[in-house]
C-alpha cells in the first residue's frame, strides 16, 4: 500500500515541471529587470558624453527588455493557472503546450544580451560602432513605429532632466545690479605762479 501511495505519477511529474518552469521565469524576470535598469543608466551616462546614438541604442535594448518581461508575465500566468487545475484536471495537451511556451520564452531569454556586453555601448572603437550596428539591426525588427517613438520621448525626457539639473547648479542670479560708485572729482587748487604773487604784494604795499 505505502509503495502504491509513494509512486510518483504523470500528473505529479507534469506538475513540477510547470513549478520548476515558474521558478525559471521568476528569476530570470529579476535578471531582464536589472538589465533594463542598467541599460536606462547607460543611456543617460551616454547623452553627458554627447553619446546620442548609444543612448539611443539603450533605449531600444530597454525596450525589448521590456517585451520580455510582458511575455513573461503572460507565461508565468498560464503555469501558475495550469498549476493550480492539474491536480484535479489534467489535460496532457495544455500541459505539453505550456511547457512548450515556457520553453520558447527562455530560449529567447537566454539569446538575449549579458550586461557584461552592454558596456561596450560605452567603447569608442570600432568593435563597439560594429556591435551597436549589429544590436541596432536585430532589434530593428522586433521594435514597432510606437516602441520607436516611446524610445525617442524617453530619451528627450532624459536630455530635459539633464539639462535641469546643469541649470540647477548655476549661482543663482542677483535680484538688483550693483551700482557702480563713481568717485567725485577732486578739486584741484591751480597754484598761482610765484612772479603773479611777488605782483599782486606790491600792489597792495603801493
Amino acid at each position: 500500500m505505502g509503495n502504491k501511495n509513494s509512486r510518483i505519477t504523470s500528473q505529479d511529474r507534469a506538475i513540477l515541471d510547470l513549478k520548476v518552469q515558474r521558478d525559471k521565469l521568476k528569476q530570470y524576470q529579476k535578471k531582464l529587470q536589472l538589465v533594463a535598469d542598467r541599460e536606462t543608466q547607460i543611456a543617460k551616462e551616454a547623452l553627458l558624453k554627447n553619446n546620442k546614438r548609444g543612448a539611443l541604442l539603450a533605449l531600444k535594448k530597454k525596450k525589448y527588455q521590456e517585451q520580455l518581461l510582458s511575455k513573461s508575465d503572460a507565461q508565468l500566468l498560464n503555469l501558475e493557472q495550469l498549476t493550480q487545475t492539474i491536480e484535479f484536471t489534467l489535460v496532457e495537451k495544455d500541459v505539453f503546450e505550456g511547457l512548450k511556451q515556457g520553453n520558447l520564452i527562455l530560449n529567447e531569454i537566454h539569446k538575449e544580451t549579458p550586461i557584461e556586453k552592454v558596456e561596450k555601448l560605452m567603447e569608442d572603437t570600432a568593435d563597439a560602432i560594429a556591435y551597436q550596428n549589429e544590436i541596432s539591426e536585430a532589434l530593428s525588427g522586433k521594435l514597432t513605429s510606437e516602441d520607436e517613438e516611446e524610445i525617442l520621448a524617453e530619451l528627450d525626457q532624459i536630455v530635459n532632466e539633464q539639462l535641469v539639473g546643469k541649470l540647477d547648479k548655476l549661482p543663482p542670479v542677483p535680484d538688483q545690479i550693483p551700482q557702480q560708485q563713481i568717485p567725485q572729482k577732486q578739486k584741484v587748487e591751480t597754484k598761482q605762479p610765484q612772479k603773479e604773487k611777488k605782483l599782486e604784494a606790491a600792489l597792495e604795499v603801493a
